[in-house]
């Protein structure tokens, strides 16, 4: 796909009309283009006072703010490679993650200071104070931007490390431009869109699709600094595109707030991060007329597929390869008919260049054709639509036969009174790995386990059946929201 190859050419920053609005926090501050290149020239100098050269580490683990976005400017525009951190990690987790990366500034909450170790340390609160603003303001508010090649570094992210320590994926210019350049096509961004953002900065979600949908654009942003219901429907009518996760759905449409009404100047909304289940996409669309566009991606790819924006955006999908994407579903014979499951794997310009300091993993990663291994098991129908079947760590093999828990928690999910569910594989003396389902029960609702596995037998072989049933109150989730299995399968794993 023709477009810019570096972030600098596609943010155009010094080309947009100066007095244009960029960003603006309800109530708050108010970015023009203007301001973002007289801010982030400032904060480039201050990088650079302090020694940072290109292809340095920038270390951010601050709240949402303007001023985090100008961070990412500056770093873009000084040739820096940005490490956002999740703003929940422990002490541990980020000296894990400076130990490796090896940043030669952090940027952090204040009340963080004193427990991080870098050549550097500056501080940013939640409103943007702090010894990074200090040293920014009085330094010069133009900058010449360091140039950059499609191939160098733009950022490290972080994986969750959910099966080991956490690796650093690699995204160069190339990877992120061409993402937003795909992604602004296949979304149909307008001159005259509004987004509202209310997602976290230190994620792919937020930061490498919203915000750089936005940027690319040259267009402006409503900037929540959270998801917060009532602030998110106070926003809507006046805004064209929300991305959002299934958490913010579920929680508008709990909402009797939440109509046609609100939404008739909306166009497009978009869910991603963790599955969407098709009733919130059906009831979705019942309670406003919109029909929720969902996507795929990940950390190491960015955004893969998508339902499309004119056309079936079929609930349960994630929907088609993206231009200039190649994703197939393979077997251990190579890849898989339609209505076959495999592991989904997926090459283009958008897939990560590596795991920072891991080059080892390339083998086991990388299949030899160039295709990265998502960890994700998933299936096409004969339409190309891609549905996303659970992650190959979570399939459960049973009696020596495959239970995908996606098509068991699929048949779960619309039985009357369960709200939610999640199926685990659990060691059982007799089958090797038993079924397991925990679910959520809607309001009001009582569920029987006998009753649910008496239903669920109906439609499923018997040996996907849950073999136990749980209920909780509430499935345990990451910050993103996916729920989170290994959790699950340490609180039920001894159960019998």
């Amino acid at each position: 796909m023709i477009g810019p190859e570096t972030l600098g050419a596609l943010f155009a920053l010094e080309s947009r009309d100066p007095t244009a609005v960029f960003l603006e926090v309800p109530g708050g501050e108010v970015l023009t283009y203007g301001d973002a290149v007289r801010g982030s020239a400032q904060v480039a100098h201050a990088l650079g006072a302090l020694g940072v050269q290109p292809g340095d580490r920038v270390a951010v683990q601050v709240e949402k703010s303007p001023l985090a976005v100008l961070v990412y400017l500056a770093c873009v525009r000084a040739g820096a490679v940005l490490l956002p951190m999740n703003t929940a990690y422990s002490d541990a987790e980020v000296a894990y993650l400076v130990g490796d990366a090896e940043p030669s500034v952090i940027v952090c909450d204040p009340a963080r200071a004193r427990s991080v170790d870098a050549p550097h340390v500056l501080t940013a609160d939640a409103g943007g104070a702090g010894s990074l603003a200090d040293l920014a303001t009085g330094q010069p508010d133009a900058f010449d931007d360091v140039v950059r090649d499609p191939a160098d570094l733009a950022a490290i992210l972080y994986t969750s490390g959910t099966t080991g320590r956490p690796k650093g994926a690699m995204l160069t210019q190339r990877n992120l431009t061409s993402n937003a350049v795909a992604l602004h096509e296949a979304w149909g961004f307008r001159s005259d869109d509004l987004l509202l953002h209310a997602l976290p900065l230190y994620h792919t979600h937020g930061l490498f699709v919203a915000t750089n949908c936005v940027l690319a654009n040259g267009t402006s942003m409503v900037f929540l600094p959270r998801f917060d219901t009532g602030a998110v429907l106070e926003q809507l009518p006046r805004c064209t595109v929300f991305m959002g996760i299934p958490t913010h759905y579920w929680r508008l449409l709990a909402d009797p707030r939440l109509d046609a009404a609100c939404c008739a100047n909306m166009r497009l909304f978009v869910s991603g991060s963790a599955p969407l289940l098709a009733s919130t996409h059906e009831e979705f669309r019942a309670r406003t007329g919109h029909a929720i566009l969902e996507r795929y991606g990940m950390t190491e790819t960015s955004m893969i597929t998508s339902n499309p924006l004119d056309g079936d955006r079929r609930a349960g999908t994630v929907g088609l390869a993206l231009p200039g994407v190649d994703v197939r579903v393979a077997g251990e014979t190579g890849p898989c008919a339609a209505g076959d499951i495999g592991g989904v794997e997926v090459r283009g310009p958008s897939v990560f260049a590596g795991y920072w300091r891991r080059p080892e993993l390339a083998a086991t990663e990388f299949t030899a054709d160039g295709f990265f291994r998502t960890g994700d098991l998933g299936v096409f129908d004969a339409d190309g639509y891609l549905s996303i079947v659970g992650r190959s760590k979570d399939l459960v093999i049973s009696g020596g036969l495959n239970v995908y828990p996606k098509e068991v928690e699929d048949v779960l999910d619309g039985l009357d009174g369960v709200l939610e569910s999640a199926v685990i594989g659990v060691p059982d003396p007799d089958f090797g790995e038993a079924v397991v389902a925990v679910l959520v029960a809607a309001p009001g609702a009582t569920l029987d386990e006998d009753n649910v596995r008496a239903a669920a037998r109906a439609t499923l072989a018997a040996f996907k059946v849950p073999k136990r049933v749980h209920v909780v109150d509430a499935l345990p989730r990451n910050t993103m929201g996916k729920v989170e299995k290994a959790k699950l399968r340490d609180q039920f794993g001894g159960s019998r």
